[in-house]
């Protein structure tokens, strides 16, 4: 008779704060910063395996803080967690443990799939998919921070030096000028392929006049990211009616019930999918899986937060064959990654690393 497996148990939740420098200020219509804030915290099991997961702070779109993550993460996560199987059954403890808190349930989910995976010695992007046979890298977009035509100009130019294909320019804080800055990156980097995003920053009538005009110069674009209020979805689906272009939700959808309105309002063409609004990967493949049964586009993308976060959402998009470039650039803009192990970035490539989980081993001093 076999001995049925036992399962370790979760004996230790811990956090730490972390504070990445970027190397270049990183501006949009609803914020500025010069730093990348979170909160990591590591999930042990009683046979002494660790996982790793991150809580990145962004007051302006989750409303979630350091102080709050970690309050949360140390508190009622740790409370569930804590003699809870160390395995994926436990998932649902950590989103039914707190209301909100979506940043630290993204940051105690990662890090639950990331022990299981280190348990079956297996990467991330192996534990997600299910099996082998998975690519050795990502390819992402690069965001263009607000800014004046020729700031933008020179930053588009840069950023096809460094080989990125797609841009995603950002606006929302100007309608009046926002054509102008559109126009200016088409013709600083004319192979590149566009995209925007307004952060919410438009009224719809804006959004269209905006819109209209880039259209009627021929500007060709990808997509256009969250051009109104995060809730107004009238005037979402009115902007989408009076365009020519795809709308893409972000603010828009943080969790199943917001994806649900979003499709009743016929709002939008596809949606951004992240770690920190949803709350993890365990929630994102959900909302990945419905958005896609309804024929809608899906993009994964991410907040201001370091190469762990950027590990998780980029595994996920890895195992689940989403197509196209990717909007996890937010590694890329670091001095330096704050880890020993964990992805790296070649350009516009998200390098997987050859480790098992998420390969992070630590935090650097």
């Amino acid at each position: 008779m076999v001995d049925p497996v036992t399962v370790p148990s979760v004996v230790a939740v811990r956090t730490q704060r972390v504070r990445v420098p970027l190397h270049t200020p990183f501006v949009t219509a609803l914020r500025r910063t010069e730093f990348a804030e979170t909160v990591v915290v590591t999930v042990e099991d009683s046979d002494g395996c660790l996982g790793w997961g991150e809580a990145p702070q962004v007051w302006q779109v989750t409303g979630d803080s350091l102080a709050g993550s970690a309050a949360a993460l140390e508190g009622p996560i740790t409370d569930v967690l804590v003699g809870a199987a160390a395995d994926l059954s436990s998932a649902g403890l950590i989103q039914r443990a707190v209301v909100g808190n979506r940043s630290a349930k993204m940051a105690a989910d990662i890090a639950l799939h990331d022990l299981v995976a280190r348990r079956a010695r297996v990467s991330m992007v192996e534990h997600l998919a299910g099996g082998p046979g998975i690519p050795t890298h990502l390819t992402t977009d690069m965001t263009l921070s607000v800014g004046t035509p020729a700031e933008l100009a020179e930053a588009a130019a840069a950023r096809a030096r460094d080989g990125f294909t797609t841009l995603k320019i950002k606006v929302g804080t100007d309608a009046a000028g926002d054509a102008e800055r559109v126009l200016a990156v088409r013709e600083a980097a004319p192979g590149c392929v566009l995209r925007l995003d307004a952060n919410t920053g438009w009224r719809a009538d804006e959004a269209v006049a905006v819109l209209t005009t880039l259209a009627d110069q021929d500007v060709e674009l990808e997509f256009v990211e969250q051009p109104v209020a995060r809730r107004d979805l009238e005037a979402m689906a009115y902007v989408r009616r009076h365009q020519p272009y795809r709308i893409l939700a972000d603010e828009s959808v943080f969790d199943l019930e917001d994806l649900v309105d979003v499709i009743r309002a016929g709002a939008a063409d596809a949606i951004n999918v992240k770690l920190a609004k949803c709350g993890g990967i365990t929630p994102a493949i959900e909302l990945l899986r419905v958005a896609e049964s309804h024929g809608l586009g899906r993009l994964v993308g991410c907040m201001m937060e370091s190469h762990l976060g950027i590990g998780a959402a980029a595994a996920l998009v890895a195992a689940t064959g989403i197509p196209g470039e990717q909007d996890l650039d937010a590694g890329w803009w670091a001095r330096t990654s704050p880890y020993a192990g964990g992805i790296t970035y070649d350009g516009p490539r998200i390098v997987f690393p050859h480790a098992h989980g998420l390969g992070i081993e630590g935090v650097l001093p």
